[in-house]
Parts: C-alpha cells; sequence; structure tokens
C-alpha cells in the first residue's frame, strides 16, 4: 500500500473560499428576490417570468463548487508512493517528551508555554535531516504520542493534535516521560537523546534518578525550561474553549505557575546533557539540537518511498466533467425542454 500525499498542500487552503461563496450565493438569491418584489405582486411576476426557476439556480452552483473543490485538489497535485526502497541513514535518534498539564496554559511565554513548545518542535522538524524523532506527551502520567520516526511529516501531524487534554491526570511525571522515553529506543547502538520540554512544577517522582538511569544507558537527557521567573496565571477554558477565568486554590486566590529551574538544572546534569530556558524570543531547542548534533552518528535502515506517481489528471477531469454539466443546465427553461418538467415550473420566488 503506497503513501498519499499532496505535492503543493497549501493550495489546499483555497477550499475556505467554498464556505465564503456559498453565503455570497445565498445573500445574492436574497438580493434577487426582494429586486423583483418592488416590481409588483409575487403571483405576477411569476406569471412574467414562467421558466425561471429557483432549483436550477441552486444546481447550477453546486456543480460550479464540486468543479472548483476538484479544480483545487487537482492543482494541489495528490500523489501516491509507488516504489519502497530501503535506504541507509546515518543520524541520532531523538525521543521529545513535552509536558501537557495545564500549567503549560499560562501566557507568560505568549502565545502560551505550550503552543510556543509545539512551534519549536515542528521547526525542530523541520532541521532534521536524517535523524529519526519520537514525541512522548505528560501530565501526571506518560504516553507515547509518536514512536521512533523518519517521518518528518507524520510528527508534524500528531504534534499539531496534542493538547492538555491529552492526559487527563494532572501533575508532572518527569520521570515516567523519561522512563517512557528510554523504552522508546528500539536499538541501543543509536546515539540516542531525550529533551525534556516543561515547566518543572510540581513534579512527582524521582527524575534525577530516571535520568542517571539514561545516562547509563549512553542516552542524553536535556531540559528546557518553559516559563518566567515571574511566572503567570493559568487560563481556565469552558467545553467550548473559551476563556473563564483563571484557576484559583481553596482560598480563592489565582494560582500563579512559576518555573522550577533548579530541578530542571539537576536533572539535565543527571542526564550528561545540558538546560537551556525558553523566553519569548527563543525556545532554546535549537541550542541543544546543535548539541546533540556533535554526537556521533550512527547508521540505520529505513524503508522510504522514493518514486511518487501524480493523480491530478483524475481530479482535473472531474472539474471538466461538472463544469460541461453546469454549462448545459440553463437557467431559463428552453422550449424543447418543457415537456420534461425535471425542475419546477414556478418561479423561483415561490420556493
Amino acid at each position: 500500500m503506497g503513501v498519499f500525499r499532496f505535492e503543493h498542500p497549501d493550495i489546499l487552503y483555497a477550499l475556505l473560499l467554498i464556505p465564503l461563496l456559498i453565503i455570497v450565493f445565498w445573500w445574492l438569491l436574497r438580493w434577487k428576490k426582494k429586486a423583483l418584489e418592488l416590481y409588483g405582486e409575487p403571483g405576477v411576476i411569476g406569471q412574467l417570468l414562467p421558466d425561471i426557476s429557483k432549483n436550477r439556480l441552486i444546481v447550477k452552483f453546486i456543480l460550479m463548487m464540486f468543479a472548483i473543490i476538484f479544480l483545487i485538489f487537482g492543482l494541489s497535485n495528490p500523489q501516491v508512493g509507488s516504489k519502497l526502497i530501503e535506504a541507509e541513514r546515518k543520524g541520532i535518534d531523538v525521543v521529545v517528551a513535552l509536558d501537557v498539564s495545564n500549567s503549560m496554559l499560562a501566557e507568560d511565554i505568549k502565545p502560551n508555554r505550550l503552543e510556543r513548545a509545539k512551534q519549536a518542535i515542528s521547526k525542530l522538524v523541520d532541521k532534521m535531516g536524517n535523524d529519526r524523532i519520537g514525541i512522548v506527551v505528560f501530565a501526571g502520567k506518560a504516553y507515547t504520542q509518536l514512536p521512533i520516526t523518519t517521518d518528518y511529516s507524520a510528527a508534524k501531524l500528531f504534534l499539531t493534535t496534542v493538547s492538555t487534554k491529552d492526559v487527563p491526570a494532572q501533575g508532572t511525571a518527569i520521570g515516567d516521560a523519561i522512563e517512557l522515553a528510554i523504552k522508546s529506543f528500539d536499538d541501543d547502538s543509536h546515539s540516542r537523546a531525550i529533551i525534556i520540554i516543561t515547566d518543572g512544577e510540581n513534579h512527582e517522582d524521582d527524575a534525577i534518578k530516571a535520568a542517571e538511569d539514561a545516562a547509563s544507558k549512553g542516552i542524553r537527557v536535556y531540559t528546557i525550561g518553559m516559563g518566567l521567573s515571574d511566572g503567570a496565571p493559568i487560563p481556565v477554558y469552558d467545553r467550548y474553549n473559551r476563556r473563564v477565568g483563571y484557576k484559583k486554590d481553596r482560598q480563592g486566590n489565582t494560582v500563579i505557575t512559576r518555573l522550577n529551574e533548579p530541578a530542571l538544572q539537576q536533572i539535565a546534569a543527571a542526564g550528561k546533557g545540558i538546560y537551556v530556558r525558553a523566553n519569548n524570543t527563543q525556545s532554546g531547542l535549537i541550542k541543544i539540537f546543535n548539541d546533540i548534533n556533535k554526537l556521533e552518528k550512527t547508521k540505520f535502515e529505513s524503508k522510504m518511498f522514493s518514486d511518487y506517481e501524480s493523480r491530478f489528471q483524475y481530479f482535473i477531469a472531474l472539474s471538466l466533467v461538472f463544469l460541461l454539466i453546469e454549462l448545459m443546465v440553463f437557467e431559463k427553461r428552453p422550449k424543447w425542454s418543457k415537456k420534461v418538467d425535471l425542475f419546477n415550473k414556478k418561479s423561483w420566488m415561490y420556493k
């Protein structure tokens, strides 16, 4: 089974025009109806324009929408991977452990700690050449979001879905995340690194011992502190993702979440890595990745698609078919078709 992709995915954003066109079409129908009503009673206008049908206008519009949709898909050039080959690569295995606890919603780093971390990871993926990446998310517990892979597109796709709702148990189980990351590596002959991205607040387990265990296996542990020294309140959202206030303690005081920098420094030291604090101008990931790149790169085999076959022609053909059908549907009923009542005879004003 081949891999499906779009050669020019940015063109797909043009699909956002479809809802706008539907709104404009609906507004034009209403405007046309009101304009005709100014000339007289609806019954009289209907007798004067017996061959105009609102149904025909709607059918023509729907056909045109399908033609545009298939044209957009065709221009983005859908492709299917047709040839799977085994390639030898030389790189490093990296597992990113991302904190998704509620404190990561704090906005001392814009737009918030979690979103800024996700943006930084996405940029990191763009810089990877032959390295492999995995993603672990954690709060009160840790879960594998993406196993070790060379599929950078999949990594960025999985990254977009990460949210604080992924882990229902609140907390900061950094040690659990490190242990799960260690298990994620499938070969101890590779150069390996773990990057922990967190504010480090309320960490519950023995993360230092877990980092020491990773270091004993030849795995470097790096930490990135998300947050500023002054801290920030934790936003609270309703089920419609609307902010309804900030988290408060039992006494009714607003909770301020602060970066636990000493703990993250100790974890990085135990894991023979480095600690970097993020801020509003830089995330620290690039500095850490540059340090990781100094590690000895090891060879590994990976399967990848080398040839992709374009499928744009099918979508362009469908677009032309819908366009031709649209041209064959007349706004007014032609004389020869009056015996075949496919559309309602009545004026579109009565629909």
